[in-house]
């Protein structure tokens, strides 16, 4: 009994946390994405530590399959925030500084 509520408070936990952030994100002009991402590539690196931290306690197989996509995933969002950011710092350069 105490696994499935444990389960359900999970799932309700992600479902507002999934809601709250597309309502934040759905408002931010789209000029702002941006710098609004490359802003907070820390939170990917927090997001990953979770991951990891999840992974790290997890008893089941499922939940060692859920951990290890969570980590995979939280690491490609941390990696795909520094490689937005870096383009666009390049587009801020001038022609004769680009490599």
């Amino acid at each position: 009994m105490g696994t499935e509520l444990d389960f359900f408070i999970a799932l309700y936990i992600f479902m507002l946390a999934a809601f709250t952030g597309y309502e934040i994100i759905a408002r931010v002009p789209v000029i702002l994405h941006t710098p609004l991402m490359s802003g907070s590539n820390f939170v990917h690196g927090i997001v990953l530590v979770g991951a990891m931290i999840a992974l790290g306690g997890a008893e089941s197989t499922v939940g060692r399959v859920i951990g290890f996509l969570g980590v995979i995933l939280a690491a490609g969002n941390a990696v795909g925030g520094y490689v937005v950011t870096e383009r666009m710092l390049e587009m801020f350069k001038t022609s004769g500084e680009r490599k």
